[in-house]
């Protein structure tokens, strides 16, 4: 068997769909968790997107996560408020809670949503990118149990708590940014440790907080934070964002959905929502978009065979290359998804 198998995007989403309609998820949420899945492997986030699918549909299945979530507004007024997510499937709560700012902005031009008692949900900029694609900028963050060190240190402090905005652009080419604070997710450790190779020393430590090449070792201990105390500092902001104001849990009150793999995550999330078009056209805002673009392409590079990016391009060439050629997965991905589909009596395997 070669070590990777593409697999067409349409293949893997309804594969998927129907591993989680057979939890007890309702069609629409199904649907929309095989969707956001595979298109965070379309964007070439392997860590975020396939890869995540076994422990996701455990923990479904063990009722960790809730697979009927009554999702509802319990806190705030006016352009805030704060929902609980009922510790239903993060990318279900977060969808939830995305959609709920975007109509708050349609009535504000700017709002912010918080969520307690949800769980992991993918890549940040999924939700940042609805707002986009509904002619606002999104702003979306995540808390998550403290994994990384402070520069020096050889106990966690801190979570790597993603960050995504996405702006809208009128154009072909979104502009996305998704970043956790620290160096790598963890989710890159995972691959790593699937496709059995090592890692660079800067990404984590073991667990006495010493830095590693080993993925596994590196998954058992600590991740390093991005750009020393200012990635630490921002991170603490993300916590109390998404935990500390809005009643939820924050720091180590989160449970790592591997270490307590039977128990909700009780993740929080904060999504801020701002409609641009009341402060100018949208015709105004393209052009102004296009130009700031365009700005970053011709900025001069030192190796001329190399090009300049503007956030989420990668992902958009990336995307419409594994379109046409399909989605790339390791071997072993592939062996424990069909085992898993067989056990679960998926219809038609991969």
């Amino acid at each position: 068997m070669p070590e990777t198998i593409n697999i067409t995007h349409k293949k893997l989403e309804k594969f998927l769909t129907e591993l989680f309609a057979i939890t007890g998820m309702n069609a629409e949420d199904s649907s929309w968790c095989a969707e956001a899945m595979v298109k965070t492997n379309l964007w070439g986030v392997d860590s975020h997107g396939v890869l995540r699918a076994p422990d996701y549909l455990k923990r479904l299945t063990s009722r960790a996560i809730n697979p009927t979530p009554k999702i509802e507004t319990v806190r705030g007024g006016g352009a805030l408020e704060t929902m609980t997510g009922d510790d239903g499937m993060g990318y279900v709560v977060g969808k939830a809670a995305m959609n709920r700012a975007i109509e708050l902005a349609e009535k504000y031009n700017i709002s912010a949503v918080g969520v307690t008692n949800s769980n992991h949900f993918g890549a940040a900029g999924l939700y940042a990118q609805m707002a986009a694609e509904r002619d606002m900028i999104g702003m979306v963050m995540t808390n998550v149990i403290p994994n990384v060190v402070a520069p020096g240190g050889s106990r966690p402090i801190t979570g790597n708590n993603p960050l995504a905005v996405a702006v809208p652009t009128f154009g072909d080419i979104p502009f996305v940014f998704d970043i956790s604070l620290s160096n790598v997710a963890g989710g890159k450790l995972l691959l790593a440790s699937k496709k059995g190779e090592k890692i660079p020393f800067d990404w984590a430590t073991d667990k006495d907080g010493r830095p590693t090449d080993d993925p596994d070792k590196g998954f058992e201990g600590f991740l390093l934070p991005v750009g020393g105390h200012k990635g630490l500092g921002l991170s603490y902001v993300i916590d109390i964002l998404s935990g500390l104001i809005t009643g939820g849990v924050f720091q180590f009150g989160i449970k790592s959905m591997y270490k307590h793999p039977n128990d909700p995550s009780l993740t929080g999330h904060f999504m801020i929502v701002i409609n641009p078009l009341i402060l100018m056209s949208r015709d105004e805002m393209q052009t102004r978009m296009a130009e700031f673009r365009e700005t970053i392409k011709t900025s001069p590079m030192w190796d001329d065979s190399r090009e300049m990016m503007q956030p989420g391009e990668i992902e958009h060439k990336t995307q419409q290359e594994r379109i046409k050629n399909g989605i790339p997965i390791s071997a072993q991905l592939y062996e424990d998804l069909v085992a898993l589909g067989t056990k679960m009596g998926v219809s038609e395997n991969i």
